[in-house]
């Protein structure tokens, strides 16, 4: 798979490019959790994830939020992050111009930066969160959240309490034209550690897959 450096708001930004040889192939980014506790893009979440959407068919991107890694810049407080996953977008879909649906997948941080996305974004036609901090963060952007999606986490997560994040899923179930689904995974905790990250990858591309096969009836 292909390193890739590719121009950001505050430099080069560091990623993985998977295309696929379908031209008109689906697109979708990848992000990653917290820089400051570790995130990086070959986080194993965000690795399984990238490889789920391939695997389904996407062409997919993953990078380094600045400052991680071989990616320019500092950390700024999910602010710069949310320029960065715009600028890694943008050179995704220069590269990939025919795509007919584009997607955002975010684990932890990453899920908050992308459900951000998601509402500057109208192109995007789908997301995936994965263990979504809604006790760290401020989810009320969402009013309405643009596109249906799934929202994944782990009954034993202790970083990002179930509680927390079923008051998230029920205020969005609320919101019309949309259908969020919400699925947990029984004793996995944040990082879905053992058996668990093969569960909810399989839970991931069953719903994406799902979801692609509905567009294109």
């Amino acid at each position: 798979m292909p390193e890739v450096i590719f121009p950001g708001p505050e430099g080069r930004l560091e990623g993985r490019y998977h295309p696929q040889k379908d031209k008109d192939a689906p697109i979708a980014i990848i992000l990653h959790p917290h820089p400051q506790f570790g995130g990086t893009m070959n986080n194993k979440v965000v690795y399984n994830l990238h490889y789920a959407f391939h695997d389904i068919g996407f062409t997919v991107l993953r990078f380094n939020f600045r400052g991680v890694g071989r990616s320019q810049g500092e950390y700024d407080q999910g602010v710069g992050e949310l320029s960065d996953a715009a600028a890694a977008l943008d050179y995704l879909q220069s590269l990939n111009p025919n795509a007919k649906h584009c997607w955002v997948a975010g684990f932890s941080f990453g899920a908050w930066i992308g459900m951000q996305l998601l509402m500057r974004r109208p192109e995007i036609t789908g997301f995936v969160s994965a263990s979504p901090p809604a006790n760290m963060y401020d989810f009320s952007f969402l009013a309405p959240c643009p596109s249906s999606g799934l929202i994944i986490n782990g009954t034993a997560d202790r970083v990002a309490p179930p509680t927390d994040t079923h008051a998230l899923v029920d205020k969005l179930h609320e919101q019309k034209g949309i259908t969020i689904t919400h699925t947990e995974i029984e004793g996995a905790g944040h990082f879905f550690e053992g058996d668990s990250m093969d569960v909810m990858i399989n839970h991931v591309k069953e719903y994406v897959s799902r979801r692609l096969t509905e567009k294109t009836r």
